[in-house]
């Protein structure tokens, strides 16, 4: 009787502290899962609770004004903004931490396993009573498949880093494309406001002809003229507030701050290698490098997936709480210790061989899928290459030859008009021609930039040993070359000698 108060004082004993085993596991269970050790993530919770928005968190995930922003700035100031700033962005770079952080994941053996079982009523033995069981296992894949599961956590890691280099210059191209055409907006406002002082000089002039003996209708003309002008301005101040907002949505500001690109553009010049273009995408497009991440990571899945032939070993161990005494005369007291190895049996060959034909057909997949992108690279540099060109032809053409003639053919026709030797359509017609020329050059120019911007982004960055030094007459230096309209004081008197 003794003996027997003994054994179960023994299993509860174990009973309580496997239980106490579990509570401690439990708490501190509780209290890892429960530690938030992203900061950004704090942050998330507080500013972005669950449930609908009410309309205070509306108004502080609204972005804000930065008033350091306001004003002309050069584009460089805006990417640095838009890089530290963009939400895509930082949404990518999260990305990579994540991914980051599942090559431990990949690399580590699963979790032990301990089981315990108590019995109500004790089962006999020919050992002695059988009181409680308790059990601990680990599994370990066969050779290599950790190494194999942990290097396609590191590819996946590579393609995530190349979609955030892919995003950062998608986020430039789409500034220096905002910025430009917020550019151009500006630049054909101050175009037809100085057009507006000559238009006015012209309606002067038109009113001191008419008291001399010309017609009331070119006054009429130049006014109607200055109305279709005013219009015009109206139309153009909206196209730059659109421009401003989506200038400010890439930089995740308040689309209130009023920002402005400068009023000289720097020189910039236009590559002529383009096999030197093409090398330097291959090199360095990290859309190109994400796909080769791609085809090392599903190599490995195959290495894997041929490693699934081999069994995976699970170590067991048992230790069987018993009475002191048994029935069986060789029985001597102690609790049995056991040792097992469990293994699958991996004969299923058809899930098995369907599993590699699988993981090869999808890392040659991964392999045309970089042929096409690559192709696609090269046809997109030919087309952006031929772009660039041609409007670096158009503004060259347009800075030195075509506006420069239109504003002498201006002069000329205004002075013929002062004499009586050209009617009033004659002038007006070479006004709008100059309005005309002067507002493509600008617009030729805002494209070429927008051009190599995506061209920037399709190579994997800066131009780099494809910039070489322009032909002469061929640059792009159009703040040298603009010509600016004439000034009223620069032109004939209101008042012509009959």
């Amino acid at each position: 009787m003794q003996t027997m108060c003994s054994s179960s004082t023994r299993a509860s004993g174990l009973v309580s502290f496997c239980l106490l085993l579990v509570a401690i596991m439990a708490a501190g269970g509780c209290r890892a899962s429960r530690a938030i050790r992203d900061p950004e993530y704090a942050e998330i919770i507080r500013s972005m609770p669950l449930g609908p928005p009410s309309p205070g968190t509306v108004a502080r995930s609204t972005p804000p004004v930065v008033p350091e922003l306001a004003g002309p700035h050069p584009v460089e100031d805006y990417i640095r903004y838009a890089l530290a700033q963009h939400p895509e962005i930082q949404a990518a770079r999260k990305l990579v931490e994540a991914k980051a952080n599942r090559v431990p994941q990949a690399a580590s053996l699963q979790d032990p396993t301990l089981g315990t079982t108590f019995f109500p009523e004790e089962v006999q033995t020919a050992a002695g009573a059988q009181q409680l069981t308790v059990a601990a296992s680990q599994k370990f894949p066969w050779f290599g498949k950790l190494e194999r599961q942990a290097a396609i956590a590191e590819a996946e890691v590579e393609i995530a880093r190349a979609q955030l280099a892919a995003k950062e210059l998608e986020v430039i191209e789409q500034v220096k494309r905002a910025y430009y055409e917020l550019y151009f907006v500006q630049q054909a406002i101050a175009i037809n406001l100085q057009d507006r002082e000559l238009l006015l000089h012209l309606e002067r002039v038109a009113e001191a002809k008419n008291r001399t003996g010309g017609t009331q209708a070119d006054v009429l003309r130049a006014q109607t003229e200055l109305s279709n002008l005013d219009a015009e301005l109206v139309r153009l101040r909206q196209q730059r507030y659109s421009a401003q907002a989506r200038l400010a949505r890439l930089l995740h500001i308040s689309p209130e701050t009023p920002v402005a690109a400068v009023d000289r553009l720097p020189p910039e010049q236009v590559p002529r290698d383009i096999e030197a273009l093409y090398a330097q995408a291959i090199a360095a497009r990290p859309e190109l490098h994400a796909q080769l991440a791609a085809i090392v990571r599903d190599r490995r899945r195959v290495d894997l997936a041929r490693l699934n032939y081999f069994p995976d070993a699970t170590l067991a161990a048992s230790w069987i709480a018993t009475g002191d005494h048994g029935i069986s005369p060789v029985s001597n007291g102690r609790d049995p210790l056991l040792l097992g190895v469990n293994v699958n049996v991996p004969i299923y060959r058809k899930r098995l061989d369907a599993a590699v034909r699988e993981a090869e057909a999808q890392s040659v997949a991964s392999a045309r899928q970089y042929d096409s992108l690559r192709d696609r690279t090269a046809e997109e540099i030919k087309d952006l290459f031929a772009q660039a060109t041609s409007q670096q032809e158009l503004v060259t053409l347009f800075a030195q030859d075509i506006v420069p003639k239109a504003d002498q053919t201006y002069r000329v026709s205004l002075s013929g008009y002062t004499v009586g030797t050209l009617d009033f359509l004659t002038l007006l017609d070479s006004w709008q021609r100059l309005l005309r020329f002067q507002l493509t050059l600008y617009r030729f120019e805002s494209q070429l930039r927008q051009t190599l911007a995506t061209l920037e982004r399709t190579l994997g960055g800066p131009v780099t040993s494809a910039t070489v030094p322009a032909a002469p007459g061929m640059g792009l230096d159009t703040s040298q070359q603009r010509i600016d309209l004439p000034r009223p004081e620069s032109l004939p008197p209101v008042n012509p000698s009959p």
